[in-house]
């Protein structure tokens, strides 16, 4: 331990962060470890390079942007359905499909204590989200005979409460050997000077580093290798909010299949030009997003000649990968986007500080910066009363009434 707080100490001074020890004294003997791991374990001169960044803004005005193309699924013709089917089946069958469901999050918006996913919508059945979403993976394992391995991102805040959720369920009646759970990064939040803040315990006060952080935590905890051992060579990776995510789409996987792209995202149509949705397009020739934060007043509410949007289909994190792509991007990392945020922290003497405006800097990855790494992708287009029904908001506007509305029309539920 003693040589651990020496490397750590000479570490910290390298890089002008020694005030990080200023509460180890304090500190159980559990708790100094686990903050010399993280130290020992941490990436200094990328921390650096993140700081830097907070210096300059990202600037898309000079983007050349255009509309994405895409395939409406509800143009495709009975004998495209048929073909594109039989192509996904198969390569369901052969085992060679897997699900990641990205749920590190908390139900706190919903005024609900535990992990996200554990939250009941409101169904007579009392089902929780996980439970809804395990449906599917049922429905397929009924269907074509295989166990669809899932994988679930949890966070450290959730994890254990996650799993303890899955063990008091018994899996939902999925089998237990097809569910992994694998725990998302982290990255310190800093102050406007670059110091790593501290929080209540005197330890780094971190924060997840975003759902783009999902392929280097899928090869940190083994899960790329896990898939590799299986034969699996697609991936659909969606958020835990999405009740009518549908994960095993045959058409979808044997459309993608048929067109040999590694990237596949499902879309639906914009509702209104203000929606708080990320957008498909191609930015400088290459497949990208635009956030709803990023978007200007005009592009949003641009029609083409039809009358129709033009930058109309809405990401609704319902992606589908090819192994070898996430192998990649897991070893380069996705670039780092820059949040300013309140964080309350302890000070130098000690004092809970409560932040009352932004005072610190978060690093976030977006999982759709992974599309400019190909030249292309296939974005499907289906119908938003059948495959999205989020579930964000305590109430109003995509909130559990609204979500629960949808799943019931959608399976007939009276």
């Amino acid at each position: 331990m003693e040589e651990k707080l020496s490397i750590a100490k000479e570490m910290l001074a390298k890089y002008g962060q020694e005030h990080v020890l200023n509460f180890y004294q304090e500190l159980s003997k559990e708790e100094q470890n686990k903050m010399l791991d993280e130290i020992l374990t941490m990436d200094f001169k990328q921390l650096e390079t993140l700081y830097q960044s907070t210096k300059t803004k990202p600037n898309f005005e000079n983007s050349k942007i255009e509309p994405i193309p895409y395939v409406a699924k509800a143009d495709l013709t009975n004998e495209e359905m048929e073909k594109y089917a039989k192509i996904g089946k198969e390569a369901i069958k052969q085992g060679k499909l897997a699900v990641v469901t990205m749920a590190g999050g908390q139900g706190t918006r919903l005024g609900h204590s535990g992990p996200k996913g554990t939250y009941d919508i409101g169904l007579a059945s009392h089902k929780s989200i996980f439970e809804i979403l395990c449906d599917n993976l049922k429905q397929a394992k009924e269907k074509y005979h295989v166990d669809i391995p899932w994988y679930l991102m949890t966070s450290d805040e959730n994890n254990a409460d996650t799993i303890a959720f899955f063990e008091k369920n018994q899996y939902f009646g999925y089998p237990k050997s097809a569910v992994q759970f694998f725990i998302q990064g982290k990255l310190p939040m800093i102050d406007t000077n670059g110091k790593i803040l501290l929080d209540e315990n005197g330890m780094m006060k971190q924060a997840a580093d975003g759902h783009g952080g999902v392929f280097e935590a899928m090869r940190r905890n083994g899960v790329l290798y896990n898939m590799k051992e299986k034969g699996i060579e697609w991936i659909f990776i969606s958020g835990v909010d999405n009740i009518l995510a549908k994960f095993v789409d045959p058409v979808f996987l044997g459309l993608q299949i048929e067109k040999n792209m590694q990237t596949a995202s499902k879309s639906v149509v914009k509702a209104y030009a203000e929606e708080k949705v990320g957008v498909f397009c191609k930015r400088d020739g290459k497949p990208s997003v635009i956030e709803y934060s990023e978007i200007s007043k005009e592009l949003a509410e641009a029609r083409d000649e039809k009358g129709r949007f033009l930058l109309g289909d809405a990401n609704i994190v319902n992606h589908q990968f090819h192994i070898n792509l996430l192998e990649k991007i897991s070893v380069e990392k996705l670039p780092y986007h820059v949040a300013f945020k309140k964080a309350n922290y302890k000070n130098e003497k000690g004092e809970m500080i409560e932040a009352t405006e932004p005072n610190a800097y978060k690093f976030e990855a977006f999982l759709f910066d992974i599309f400019s790494y190909v030249p292309d992708m296939l974005v499907f287009r289906v119908k938003r009363e059948e495959e999205f029904a989020p579930v964000k908001n305590a109430t109003g506007k995509d909130s559990p009434e609204t979500a629960k509305e949808l799943y019931e029309n959608f399976h007939h539920i009276q």
